[in-house]
């Protein structure tokens, strides 16, 4: 009975940010919208491939989507801070669902062209540029504090992740049986519930300091400030901007692994899309069982090395098994490094340059990843996507294992404002605190 009711109460604990009425609508409309958009996902990569058979066009429509997160994003995480993040929200998602649309029309008309996919491509990565770092900041409302944000955001990501499981299968079905447009038709339609669930959505207003438009740009400098002068941050930063630009590219050469290297089909591709969904979904949820913050430096470290030694022994491999196997490890080791990246920062961060930070960590894990998939893209053109692979996941390594060396003296920057703050000990005159955070120190071993 005692293991019965401590496995309830772990259960319980793992899924606690679902307490809150707002997060609840919040999920249950985007797992609607997401299968859409991993459908999506899917299909365009295959409709690409199909139609030009070059793995540098499926570099450049990977950069396109999400080369305007490097330039939009620090822009769109100053409007959060200062705007209705609710209605932002909103906004993005009304602008999803028209490219999503437009692309449906085009391909179920057969008019479609490869100038009309990249250009469609860059849209929504202007989209998403705008999106990502202000709903992430829109998360701790939803929520109503920083109690359950960690466990939020890694049922988030759970979120994602199952999507990511049920969307490629479902993509890979209706590729073979009625064609790419079909797909970008249901994930149109798919947004009818993520925007139905944000309209049901109340959140008290949230008392923003009324500033004048020129202060804009002097905001943006100041969170560019924040970011590069706080070392912790940078360096978790730092850490994922260098995975993002070598590492998460894999993803856009999947189709030339699916067709030419394991000598498959639309079903092979969603087969191996999922395999790393499963991946992804046991490190969304092994984060939302944590009761603590403690530690996920370490983890860190653990989930980016086993993420490049996925990469590594993936491109080696020549049996679709064998590879779905290796990108169940894969799937895991990106989710927790960017999931406990994410977290880390959310903790450190003052609450009034929260949408600027998030903007930082949507350029370190979107806005220059499209350079590593232009890039690589163009490589694999030459060496092959194998070895172009092999390469990234080499590089992801040895990233990791530098940010190994820099943890002693990261935990010794963040302990000093846990102390001012009366929340661990210490005896040492200390600086000023550079923010308010919980009683658990990230880098603590």
């Amino acid at each position: 009975m005692e293991r019965v009711a401590s496995f309830s109460s772990r259960l319980e604990h793992s899924f606690r940010a679902l307490r809150h009425r707002n997060f609840q609508l919040f999920v249950g409309g985007q797992f609607i919208s997401l299968i859409g958009t991993w459908m999506q996902t899917v299909a365009l990569g295959w409709l690409v491939y199909r139609l030009t058979h070059s793995p540098l066009l499926l570099g450049l429509t990977g950069f396109l989507g999400q080369i305007p997160s490097l330039v939009v994003s620090p822009l769109a995480g100053v409007l959060a801070d200062r705007w209705n993040r609710h209605r932002m929200v909103i906004a993005t998602q009304v602008f999803s669902m028209v490219q999503a649309t437009v692309l449906a029309i085009l391909v179920l008309t057969h008019r479609i062209t490869i100038g009309e996919i990249l250009g469609l491509s860059l849209f929504i990565g202007l989209i998403n540029a705008v999106d990502v770092p202000v709903r992430q900041s829109f998360l701790v409302e939803m929520v109503a504090g920083g109690e359950d944000l960690a466990n939020a955001i890694a049922l988030n990501s759970s979120n994602f992740n199952v999507a990511r499981l049920v969307g490629p299968a479902i993509a890979g079905v209706l590729i073979g049986l009625v064609g790419e447009g079909m797909v970008f038709l249901v994930n149109a339609l798919s947004y009818l519930g993520v925007i139905g669930a944000l309209l049901a959505i109340r959140v008290p207003p949230r008392s923003r300091p009324a500033q004048p438009p020129g202060m804009v740009w002097t905001n943006m400098k100041e969170g560019i400030r924040y970011v590069t002068g706080f070392a912790p941050i940078r360096s978790v930063l730092l850490l994922l901007a260098l995975v993002s630009v070598f590492g998460s590219p894999y993803a856009v050469l999947m189709p030339v692994f699916a067709r030419d290297v394991l000598h498959g089909d639309a079903h092979t591709l969603g087969f191996l899309v999922g395999a790393g969904g499963i991946g992804a979904l046991a490190g969304a949820l092994y984060l939302a069982a944590r009761t603590t913050v403690k530690g996920l430096g370490r983890i860190i470290v653990g989930a980016a090395t086993a993420f490049g030694a996925g990469l590594c022994t993936f491109a080696m491999a020549r049996n679709q098994w064998i590879a779905a196997a290796l990108l169940v490890v894969i799937g895991f080791g990106i989710m927790v490094h960017m999931a406990a990246t994410n977290t880390i920062i959310q903790t450190l961060v003052d609450p009034d340059k929260r949408g600027r930070v998030m903007s930082f960590y949507t350029v370190s894990f979107m806005g220059i990843a499209p350079l590593g998939s232009l890039t690589l893209g163009a490589i694999a053109s030459h060496i092959g996507a194998p070895w172009t692979v092999f390469l990234g996941g080499t590089v992801c390594i040895a990233g990791a294992l530098l940010f190994a060396r820099r943890l002693p003296e990261l935990r010794r920057q963040v302990h000093p404002i846990y102390v001012r703050l009366g929340l661990v000990s210490g005896a040492t005159e200390l600086e000023a605190p550079i923010s308010v955070a919980p009683p658990a120190e990230p880098f603590q071993e």
